[in-house]
């Protein structure tokens, strides 16, 4: 028989327990994805760097002045520039996995026509084309290591960068044991190095290639609790003029230190490609702490420390000597590269329905801002001297008060 069920009154009030349903764990970071593109990152910026690199061997061969060395970077920063943010609009809408791999060939062709230019515009169309290369990764390539994330979007935005801080820290020193003794013909040989960029950019593609279906399925809109629209807009640009002082220095140090340390202080056109290594090198590492600390701490506070801190340093660099100079390049390396993976995330959190958009444009507008630098600055050393160009950029930090107008942003899960 069945019994009569009593409740009492205990009973009543007492909470009913039930099995929630689980939430689904976050997906962990595809770390041999964030690797290769990495790498990759590694190897395109590597290529970068050969042209600045090369600079003294041109200006050797065919007499140019500083005004055209810094022509030769905005040819080159330019075509990446204009065309960054559009590829990057152009694939938030319609993503293309193998995009990368076939961008890449722009950056052999230019190879190949490096080696063999005799002639300025020529000179000046290579570099286009290996800036038309660099437009067709970046943008595609930072959103291929935000997806792989698995949420720790700091962390997998510094080893993205990083690649590329090592690749542009290495083409010095290649260009030294390399370019230097063997001509402006040996240029060809890094066309092999854009080929297993190929090789390596096509398997990325091929993981890329399934996950476009869910991201086309999936639409991903503002935060509700996000700044307004005007708001946004104005730590957007916040954003750009602090990216602006950042490249602008960045670009005097890339352009012309080489050439400050030759007539400064006698040094070698390989020993000077030396001391740019420690620079480009420190900035490396400045690059890989600089996200991690943003995810722990908050990225307008990386940001705050990367560009004022380096302040008092840019500031001696011009006045002291050439052990000095080594000691504050890495300094000065270190602490304004820190503020890179911040200031592209926050850009992205900022307007995440727009993230190919929003990397190619930061991307492309350090490249432009470097561009424009090279070539002013070349114009300014023409004008008064190279020192002098130091002594100048050497305030550019102190724009990183700017970074008082950003809302603090929440923390948030992919």
């Amino acid at each position: 028989m069945n019994k009569p069920v009593i409740l009492s009154e205990d009973t009543l009030v007492a909470p009913i327990v039930v099995d929630a349903p689980a939430t689904p764990a976050p997906a962990a970071p595809a770390f041999a994805v964030i690797g290769a593109i990495s790498f990759s990152h590694l190897l395109n910026d590597l290529m970068q760097s050969l042209i600045p690199s090369v600079y003294p061997i041109l200006k050797d061969n065919y007499a140019l002045d500083f005004g055209q060395i810094g022509m030769i970077t905005l040819a080159f920063m330019f075509t990446s520039s204009l065309l960054q943010p559009l590829i990057g609009a152009y694939t938030d809408k319609y993503p293309k996995p193998f995009s990368l791999a076939l961008g890449m060939g722009f950056t052999f062709a230019g190879l190949i026509l490096l080696s063999v230019a005799h002639h300025y515009w020529v000179i000046l169309l290579a570099a286009g084309l290996v800036g038309t290369g660099s437009a067709v990764f970046h943008p595609e390539s930072s959103r291929i290591a935000r997806m792989a994330s698995g949420g720790r979007v700091g962390m997998a935005q510094s080893v993205f960068q990083v690649g590329g801080n090592l690749g542009t820290a290495i083409g010095p020193v290649l260009a030294a044991l390399i370019i230097v003794p063997f001509g402006q013909g040996s240029i060809a040989w890094f066309s092999l190095v854009a080929a297993l960029a190929i090789v390596v950019l096509w398997q990325i593609g091929r993981w890329y290639q399934p996950r476009i279906a869910h991201r086309k399925g999936a639409h991903t809109s503002l935060p509700e609790d996000g700044p307004s629209s005007t708001r946004t807009m104005v730590a957007l640009t916040v954003l750009m003029v602090l990216l602006f002082s950042k490249t602008f220095y960045t670009a005097s140090i890339g352009s012309y230190y080489t050439f400050f340390l030759m007539q400064k202080f006698g040094v070698s056109t390989q020993a000077s490609q030396i001391y740019l290594f420690l620079f480009l090198g420190a900035s490396a590492v400045g690059v890989f702490f600089g996200g991690p600390l943003g995810d722990r701490f908050g990225r307008k506070y990386v940001i705050w420390f990367s560009i004022i801190g380096a302040l008092p340093f840019t500031l001696a660099l011009p006045y002291v000597g050439l052990y000095w100079n080594a000691v504050l390049s890495i300094v000065i390396g270190f602490i304004i590269s820190s503020a890179t993976p911040a200031i592209i995330v926050y850009a992205q959190e900022l307007m995440p329905h727009r993230l190919g958009m929003i990397s190619g444009l930061f991307y492309g507008m350090a490249f432009g801002f470097g561009g424009i630098g090279a070539a002013v600055l070349g114009q300014v050393a023409d004008w008064k001297d190279i020192n002098f160009v130091y002594q100048v950029c050497a305030f550019l930090p102190a724009i990183g008060l700017l970074a008082i107008f950003l809302p603090q942003m929440k923390h948030r899960k992919l």
